[in-house]
């Protein structure tokens, strides 16, 4: 390590809260625990949270990440990630003779209730939200034939319903609120009657994480954002730093994605992670600022977080004897998930 000595007027701004939410903290602790009960390998669908150190931790533990359930040998146990799936999944699963885990966060699970429910009622539902992401997969697949895609507020124009005054609209979790608003804003402008879900599906911890960028962003020439490419919250991040002000923002996996010439001219550094980082890797890019002179660290703190949820209920039974069982069953119509 070089020597830790702070250059005068250098700073890191370093938001709070940042990192973990309690969706990703509960679907990561989900996949540990399953491989202490019930050893290696545990399958899991789609990557459990998006980022790629902590796929790679787990990987090392025995957990084996498919894209396709059909790729899970029967008799195995096979979680859900916390971004949630469609049911048409809960089926494979079964046809597939699996025991599974669901790890999908609560609040993505509300909003897959939500969708259920209007479907029911035969609204035409407006998803808001990124095409291909797993979790807007999941969300649709709920109701198909109710739902579709409006990605960003230019895909209002095209959309059609079939009764002006029965159209709901619903959001992936971790898209930017700003920018959720101006979508919904433009839909409501060709549907004045369109309904607002009975709760902002945008979940707590990205809206906070947002807020910390937001103020931190007005002060700091760049801001560093610690994400995977492929984690939506971690890319708004970056966004939302952009239109605070920050001259530029970036996303590493690693401080070792540092550009060092991004720091020139640079007196405030920014410092945030996505909802699925683990902290080490922020202090890993605390420690490379730090050795360059940026060794002040001032938190900016926009709101308290102190929210838990439950691990999988899953996780208190002996699935390993379910699996065999379900194995043993010849095409058995049983399943293992209540």
């Amino acid at each position: 390590m070089g020597a830790m000595t702070a250059l005068p007027g250098r700073r890191v701004l370093l938001a709070a809260p940042r990192g973990y939410c309690a969706g990703v903290d509960r679907a990561v602790i989900a996949v540990e625990k399953a491989l202490e009960q019930y050893g290696a390998p545990i399958y899991v669908r789609h990557e459990i949270v998006h980022n790629k150190y902590v796929v790679q931790t787990l990987e090392k533990k025995g957990a084996v990440f498919v894209e396709r359930t059909e790729e899970v040998p029967p008799g195995s146990i096979v979680m859900f990630s916390a971004h949630g799936v469609a049911p048409v999944v809960h089926e494979e699963a079964e046809r597939g003779r699996l025991a599974t885990i669901d790890a999908t966060c609560p609040l993505v699970t509300k909003v897959h209730k939500e969708a259920v429910r209007f479907a029911k009622e035969d609204y035409d539902i407006l998803l808001i939200g990124h095409e291909g992401h797993e979790e807007v997969i999941g969300t649709s697949g709920e109701a198909p034939d109710h739902i579709q895609l409006v990605d960003g507020p230019e895909d209002a124009a095209g959309v059609e319903v079939r009764d002006p005054s029965k159209v709901v609209w619903l959001s992936q979790t971790t898209l930017s609120v700003d920018e959720t608003m101006e979508t919904v804003d433009a839909l409501k402008e060709k549907f004045p009657q369109l309904l607002s879900p009975p709760s902002d599906d945008i979940c707590y911890a990205t809206q906070n994480r947002q807020l910390a960028v937001k103020q931190m962003g007005e002060e700091a020439d760049l801001v560093i954002v610690v994400g995977s490419r492929n984690s939506s919250n971690s890319k708004r991040l970056v966004e939302v730093a952009k239109l605070a002000g920050a001259r530029a923002a970036y996303l590493v996996d690693f401080a070792a994605e540092i550009d060092e010439s991004w720091l020139e001219g640079v007196t405030t550094v920014g410092v945030t992670s996505g909802a699925s980082v683990p902290e080490v890797l922020v202090e890993q890019v605390l420690d490379w600022l730090a050795e360059r002179g940026y060794a002040d660290v001032e938190i900016v703190k926009a709101a308290e977080e102190s929210i838990t949820f439950s691990l999988p209920k899953e996780l208190r039974r002996d699935l390993r004897e379910e699996a065999a069982a379900l194995a043993a069953a010849r095409g058995g119509s049983g399943t293992a998930d209540v």
